[in-house]
């Protein structure tokens, strides 16, 4: 499958640099390399993009606050030549921040990881298909202590790294576990539209093709999951 990115960086011998990497790659299309996140803005306006390359550090806008204003996100791998900034890459849920100068090892890895996260999971269960759980709670491990989480309160659930983010309606916990794991737990008003998020279908307040909405939070619909995820709001 050929993927089309864009870099972003007002470093000529940055974008250089990674066009030469990227040309080394068969299943790449390079389809604009734009000096600032303005210029790049009008070509994601008329071009499909599966990927950019993004510096954080930019004239005007930077590359953080570009990319968190995009209505419709391709995935992104964040470059910059600042390790200070890997929490803002990390928060923003990028495949890979690549410190600059950067080597082309480094960065096949990075892609290596993109192309990983295209693949579909490996069983993609309809949400009627789950064996309904007799209780309306689960007990999460925090603190020590085992808290009881009802879900009905339950907004929707994010897979950080090693760890997931329950956001319910009064707090958010942060637990050492594996989303597909916790899944397995919850029962059939939750849906899983990407792999990195888990929605309550009765928080859903409207959608689009591209993502559910929960008040005025925007969560996206991965391409494995776009099937599954209609069936379940158009019935």
């Amino acid at each position: 499958m050929m993927y089309s990115c864009v870099i972003i960086d007002d470093e000529e011998l940055a974008r250089n640099l990674i066009e030469n990497h990227l040309s080394q790659l068969d299943n790449f299309r390079l389809v604009a390399a734009c000096g600032s996140a303005i210029e790049a803005s009008k070509v994601l306006k008329n071009e499909s993009v599966d990927l950019l390359f993004l510096d954080i550090e930019m004239p005007v806008l930077r590359g953080t606050d570009f990319f968190k204003n995009l209505i419709h996100k391709p995935k992104v791998i964040f470059t910059t030549a600042y390790r200070d900034y890997a929490l803002d890459g990390f928060e923003l849920n990028a495949v890979d921040y690549l410190l600059k100068p950067i080597s082309f090892g480094r960065f096949f890895k990075a892609v290596e990881k993109f192309l990983e996260q295209q693949k579909p999971p490996p069983t993609t269960p309809l949400p009627s298909t789950k064996a309904p759980n007799a209780a309306e709670y689960v007990f999460i491990r925090k603190d020590r202590k085992r808290i009881k989480v009802f879900f009905k309160d339950i907004q929707y659930i994010e897979s950080v790294k090693d760890y997931i983010k329950i956001v319910t309606s009064s707090e958010n916990h942060l637990i050492k576990h594996s989303i597909s794991a916790f899944e397995e737990q919850l029962d059939e008003r939750f849906v899983r539209t990407h792999r990195s998020y888990i929605v309550n279908f009765e928080k859903i307040t409207a959608y689009t093709k591209q993502d559910v909405e929960i008040g005025a939070l925007e969560i996206p619909i991965g391409d494995s999951y776009k099937t599954n995820v209609q069936k379940r709001l158009e019935s």
